[in-house]
């Protein structure tokens, strides 16, 4: 663990646990950094803060939604950043804040936001001069403005979905369309699930519900809390796109379909004379008496005339689908 401590007018980082318990009995303002579990972070949390042993928990073990919890001493945070983003699936990452009278403690797995927190407060330790609720603000608004990018990310990629809907959508390329909108839409109900809980942590803390927060802070996490209410209703709209996306690809699967059925259908159609022709010219009949019953089977020309009748059919009725408009260029025109 890594704590910053306010020493007068001058900062001092420390990973010492003496003097880091030394500090918080001077009452000096500080921060740690909890960097993984281990004996002293337990010991400092237990002993030396007196957290809640369930809030211990809460900070070291994983939690699939946000949470705010008030105790007399403390008040815990539990928020969730964006972390790494891979096609199309955004990592939700947990930010654990424990906010004290004079202390603050965040647990950030992946260094999301207290990385840049850390070294804007190492060359300027005015946040932790003015409270730890405004250094606890940084560290809000930091992982809330990570998500405007990603956000904006997502945007290009519906719309290049959309794109692909159109093209492959009842081919062979649709497939992977296909799953693609579905991760998206798993993705995006992820994030609607994890920003109602969210959302309602970030408006209580801008209404000034806690005494942990000073009065001239609540504005700025106001400002937070309206900045995450925009990303929700961007991501909002984005459900609504990757749903249409959704419709347009079983439609236009639909129609593809029906164009073969209707390909089938029309060549079943120009084939059905056809057969019905072939059909009458082999039936088995009596040579000898052929000439009464059908001619054509000792005219030399008989072969040749079927053929002929049976193209003739043929032609007849490409011509009378063409003219109906079920084939040819006005058949594309009306699709």
């Amino acid at each position: 663990m890594l704590a910053r401590i306010l020493d007068g007018n001058k900062l001092r980082a420390t990973t010492s646990p003496a003097e880091i318990k030394a500090a918080l009995a001077a009452g000096q303002r500080i921060w740690i950094d909890l960097e993984r579990q281990s004996a002293d972070a337990d010991a400092l949390l237990t002993d030396v803060l007196a957290i809640h042993p369930l809030t211990i928990e809460d900070i070291w073990g994983p939690r699939s939604l946000p949470k705010i919890d008030d105790f007399d001493e403390y008040l815990y945070i539990l928020i969730h950043g964006i972390g790494a983003k891979t096609k199309g699936k955004l990592e939700l990452v947990e930010i654990d804040i424990v906010i004290g009278e004079n202390w603050l403690i965040t647990y950030d797995r992946h260094g999301l936001v207290t990385d840049d927190v850390g070294t804007e407060l190492d060359h300027s330790p005015r946040l932790l001069q003015k409270g730890v609720a405004w250094l606890a603000h940084a560290v809000l608004d930091r992982a809330v403005d990570r998500y405007l990018p990603v956000i904006d990310q997502l945007d290009g990629e519906i719309e290049q979905l959309e794109t692909d809907v159109l093209e492959k959508a009842g081919g062979p390329k649709g497939k992977p369309v296909l799953a693609q909108i579905l991760g998206f839409k798993r993705t995006l109900q992820e994030l609607r699930r994890m920003s109602i809980h969210q959302r309602e942590i970030l408006l209580r803390l801008s209404r000034g519900d806690f005494g942990e927060i000073p009065p001239d802070a609540i504005p700025f996490y106001r400002d937070v809390y309206d900045h995450f209410l925009r990303i929700n209703d961007i991501a909002e709209s984005y459900r609504d796109l990757v749903t249409s996306s959704l419709d347009a690809y079983l439609s236009v699967q639909s129609n593809r379909m029906n164009e073969v059925m209707k390909t089938l259908t029309l060549m079943s159609t120009v084939m059905l004379p056809l057969t019905f022709i072939a059909g009458i010219y082999g039936m088995n009949f009596d040579p000898r008496a052929s000439k009464y019953n059908m001619p054509e089977l000792e005219w030399i020309f008989g072969y040749p005339f079927a053929l002929a009748l049976m193209g003739t059919v043929a032609v007849v009725i490409f011509f009378w689908f063409r003219r109906k408009g079920w084939i040819g260029p006005s058949a594309r025109d009306g699709d």
